[in-house]
């Protein structure tokens, strides 16, 4: 019975060094669109600043200032108002400011007044988009988790 016991613990202790081992992967090559990286600004929340996300951020809200993440989506009623920074960035609201995204793509109901630099550029159909377009191969240096600053 001791020798089952011990083997027991024995497989445990694996079991439970290989989760630990996967937790640190994970933290180490966190995934951004792993669903507790995502983020959001809902519809009736307005927020004054700099915000920076590790992941995705989804606004459908209205932010005035700076907005930072691997990935940002600004649905249809969300408010931008000042520089978005992204490594891929999906526009279905209105965005009145600089936008630096490397995969950079407006929906039809995108409205943009501002400047987009950009590694790619698809605008779909009914998007509205004032302002200059420049391809840029390194639109936004894509960050690791802790360089964004």
């Amino acid at each position: 019975m001791a020798l089952f016991a011990k083997e027991a613990q024995s497989h445990n202790d694996r079991i439970v060094a290989s989760a630990q081992e996967e937790i640190s992967h994970l933290a180490r090559d966190h995934d951004p669109r792993h669903p507790d990286a995502a983020s959001s600004i809902s519809a009736g929340l307005s927020i004054v600043g700099k915000i920076v996300g590790h992941g995705s951020v989804t606004l459908f809200g209205h932010v005035e200032g700076e907005l930072r993440a691997s990935i940002v989506v600004i649905a249809k009623g969300g408010e931008m108002v000042g520089d978005v920074f992204a490594d891929e960035l999906t526009i279905d609201g209105n965005v009145k400011g600089s936008i630096h995204g490397n995969r950079v793509r407006l929906g039809g109901t995108a409205v943009v007044e501002g400047d987009i630099s950009h590694r790619t550029l698809a605008i779909q159909a009914n998007a509205r988009f004032e302002g200059a377009s420049r391809r840029n191969e390194n639109a936004i240096e894509t960050p690791s988790k802790g360089q964004i600053n």
